[in-house]
């Protein structure tokens, strides 16, 4: 089974920044895409930020110009910085990726269990 664990989460001022890291292990083959989506209270989960293998990006509107998601270098982690950051940002942050476990295998998507990111006004 792939385990996704994120980290970096925490309370911060309006207009600071936050680091979250997204680690996958377990049996795995390729990591074809990662990305990092967020819950806020009483509303739906919403995508904020993906990136495929090849390094190509995408981004919610809200968060165009001041998040950043990027891949490490063994490929098994993925970052998403976050700038300027507001209170409309608070959510729990969770991380997802799309993991073949085996070269023959299909792809399966898994989710961490998500870390809260708290903007104070």
């Amino acid at each position: 089974q792939v385990q996704l664990v994120e980290s970096g989460g925490g309370l911060v001022q309006a207009g600071g920044s936050l680091r979250l890291s997204c680690v996958a292990s377990g049996r795995i083959f390729a990591i074809n895409s990662m990305g990092w989506y967020r819950q806020a209270p009483g509303k739906q989960r919403e995508m904020v930020a993906g990136i495929i293998s090849s390094g190509s990006p995408n981004y919610a509107d809200s968060v165009k110009g001041r998040f950043t998601i990027s891949r490490g270098n063994a490929e098994n982690t993925v970052y998403l910085q976050m700038n300027s950051l507001n209170p409309e940002d608070t959510a729990v942050y969770y991380c997802n990726a799309a993991v073949q476990r085996l070269s023959f295998a299909p792809t399966g998507v898994y989710w961490g269990q998500g870390t809260q990111v708290t903007v104070s006004s």
